[in-house]
């Protein structure tokens, strides 16, 4: 007997919970629970490479490539040997027949069987075909690039964030996969950890809250059954940094207790299993991912990837930190260090002030205004350091906006030092037209620095750099609804190399917003 849908959410209404598909709780074996998700909107690559592949990190003489064997990717255990030995293969075209490099790797069950091959050796700037061969199977073509060295004229990336699967399918992602752009940036919250919410979504979360590592890999292989999904991992290579529902809502690194912290370890571990996520440690058994680093694109961008959850402190204290010492001595290090280039800053949660009300509280101080001394404290550093050409690209609202950067952003003659464009949600959800409508020019009124706000809406954010100008143009679907929604530009920003400050091209200065400064 199959499972349609319908029937299945009704069953499920009957029992309280959508978790009629978790294997543990319902007995369900392997096949059923992934018949199961499957009616709730989730799909697979043929097995065992049912997850996809995916290639990240790039560098001018390589990049990482993954894949995770779970042939049935629902289940709480595989049913494979402790060890298995996958094949892979990089080449010059996407036939696979002009092979460049080529090896083998374990995927280990203390892993999750997933295989993270450091493939080095390759040229600079330069696209690869990548596949995989395991159990007598051959996984799909994935196609990667590696980061160019020298003079540059152009990179367009790609940034993405908040992804809840109840929300609605990921054509933005559809859309990504189909963007001429040299690599993706994931800004955060690729999961969501809460348990079943019901009501009328398109799909739903598979079980409960997710607390342990088979939790977490079942909840991680529920999000890559979307097809758009995988394809834009297959398309391009990804950076990444986190935010909080990898783990748990809000939740602040070092603090929690002994059953948190061994919450965190499991979704850390899930999450790296499930990622293409160059560790920086190769001599650990288990991986305790590193997310902060700093990236070259040629001589025209420098990319830094900011880590704002593992390190912070108890928000909105004196003296607390969300970057903790070690990452903030880092990111001034980097800071000193910075060539005469674009600076991009990858950061998942909003650097800007925003209050809710002219003279208000602040609206949310999980982000940087909770940590009031520590924002002042690095941005007068990017001031005094000298530091030009400063983007911020930044995820978790579920709405767009573009913030001047000031070194004090309650004093509108303190130093401008750069721009900060927040992207929509891919599904997440946002705002609704009579909350935006209300509270769009509240936000306008109460911070002097914002200039655009858009809080309807879903997509991605293509950025587009030259050594003139950096552009950001903000794509957004139709329906989330919709897995072929189509993607449109609802507008466009620019920021001149060698003037802080980002203005809204004329083009496109006509399109619909929630708040505009004019």
């Amino acid at each position: 007997m199959t499972l349609d849908r319908r029937n299945l959410l009704k069953a499920a209404g009957a029992a309280g919970a959508l978790n009629v598909v978790w294997p543990l709780s319902a007995g369900l074996s392997p096949a059923r629970a992934r018949e199961a998700a499957e009616a709730l909107g989730a799909d697979y690559d043929p097995a065992p490479f049912t997850l996809g592949v995916a290639s990240g990190d790039p560098q001018p003489s390589g990049v990482v490539l993954w894949t995770r064997l779970a042939p049935e990717p629902l289940a709480a255990e595989q049913q494979l040997p402790e060890v298995v030995e996958v094949e892979w293969v990089v080449a010059e075209d996407q036939a696979l027949s002009r092979i460049v490099a080529r090896g083998t790797a374990p995927a280990s069950a203390t892993l999750g069987h997933s295989v993270h091959v450091p493939v080095s050796g390759l040229g600079a700037g330069r696209h690869y075909w990548y596949a995989f061969k395991a159990l007598g199977k051959t996984s799909r073509v994935g196609r990667t690039k590696t980061a160019p060295v020298g003079s540059v004229a152009r990179v367009r990336f790609a940034a993405a964030n908040c992804q809840a699967f109840h929300d609605g399918y990921y054509a933005a992602h559809r859309g990504i996969a189909r963007e001429d752009v040299d690599f993706v940036v994931h800004l955060g919250d690729y999961i969501y950890e809460h348990g079943p919410v019901g009501g009328d979504h398109v799909r739903d979360h598979e079980g409960p809250a997710v607390l342990t590592l088979a939790d977490y890999r079942r909840r991680h292989a529920l999000y890559k059954g979307d097809a758009s999904l995988r394809e834009a991992h297959a398309a391009h290579p990804w950076f990444l940094t986190w935010d909080d529902h990898e783990v748990a809502n809000d939740y602040s690194g070092t603090g929690g207790g002994a059953p948190f912290l061994q919450r965190r370890a499991a979704a850390y571990q899930a999450w790296y299993e499930n990622m293409p996520h160059r560790d920086a440690s190769a001599t650990s058994a288990l991986p305790d991912p590193e997310i902060h680093r700093v990236r070259r694109w040629g001589d025209l961008l420098e990319l830094t990837v900011l880590d704002l959850r593992s390190y912070r402190s108890a928000q909105n204290l004196a003296d607390g930190t969300i970057l903790g010492a070690g990452q903030k001595s880092w990111l001034k290090g980097t800071i000193d260090r910075a060539p005469d280039t674009w600076h991009v800053w990858a950061n998942s949660i909003m650097l800007s002030q925003l209050r809710g009300r002219p003279g208000g509280p602040y609206m949310f101080t999980d982000q940087w205004d909770g940590f009031l001394a520590e924002r002042e404290e690095v941005l007068s550093h990017v001031h005094t350091s000298g530091l030009e050409d400063l983007v911020v690209i930044t995820g978790d609202w579920h709405s767009a906006f573009v913030d001047d950067i000031r070194t004090d952003f309650d004093d509108t003659s303190s130093p401008l030092v750069g721009t900060e464009f927040t992207a929509h949600s891919v599904t997440s959800g946002a705002y609704s037209a009579d909350w935006n409508a209300a509270n769009g020019p509240l936000m306008g009124k109460a911070n002097p620095h914002l200039k655009y706000f858009e809080g309807n809406r879903y997509g991605y954010d293509v950025y587009e750099v030259t050594p003139q100008r950096f552009s950001a143009h903000m794509r957004v679907i139709a329906d989330r609804r919709d897995p072929v929604s189509p993607v449109s530009t609802l507008t466009t920003f620019h920021v001149d190399r060698g003037r802080p400050g980002s203005y809204e091209d004329p083009a496109t200065k006509n399109s619909p917003a929630q708040w505009r400064r004019d």
